[in-house]
């Protein structure tokens, strides 16, 4: 019997001595109780986010059959006289009651999906710091935020600028 099936039948025997734990496995936080979770949570099911799309449009169906369902109410008791709305009954259900109809209904707001790009100018930022940047090399093209900015623009060689401003590739000058 060579060396190696005896140790493999050392190990394989159920007379041997159990394996103690590694030092690792000694000092793991990994198996103690954590007196903070509740022992009793149950995980539930993976739940998806919805993007900003699908929840304004939730909310406008939502704000339109709140709508329908007092316009009907309003029709059962009698109440609408001459079949339009007053601006009070049929404003929807949410935070915007203090603002007037015609306003809420021609403003766009920085999270509605449909408004239109900023007219405010593009802002610039620094092509080494990110920084704002008021001024250009007209040599390179680069943006710079301060003179100290631009003296190291003025000492980088060529291939240098091309890096930092186009993030990796190099175009070669013929």
């Amino acid at each position: 019997m060579s060396g190696f099936q005896r140790r493999k039948a050392a190990l394989s025997d159920g007379t041997s001595t159990p394996q103690l734990p590694s030092l690792a496995e000694q000092l793991s936080f990994l198996d103690y109780p954590r007196p903070f979770k509740n022992p009793h949570y149950v995980k539930k099911a993976f739940r998806r986010s919805k993007n900003v799309k699908a929840v304004l449009t939730q909310e406008r169906e939502r704000e339109r059959v709140e709508r329908e369902r007092r316009r009907l109410e309003r029709i059962e008791s009698g109440m609408e006289v001459d079949g339009e709305p007053s601006v009070e009954e049929d404003f929807p259900t949410c935070e915007y009651l203090s603002i007037a109809r015609s306003q809420l209904l021609t403003a766009r707001v920085d999270t509605s999906i449909e408004a239109p790009p900023s007219l405010l100018p593009q802002r610039h930022y620094c092509d080494i710091t990110g920084l704002e940047a008021p001024y250009t090399d007209p040599a390179t093209r680069l943006r710079y935020h301060d003179k100290s900015i631009y003296e190291l623009i003025k000492g980088l060689a060529k291939r240098q600028r091309c890096e930092g401003q186009s993030g990796g590739f190099v175009l070669r000058v013929v």
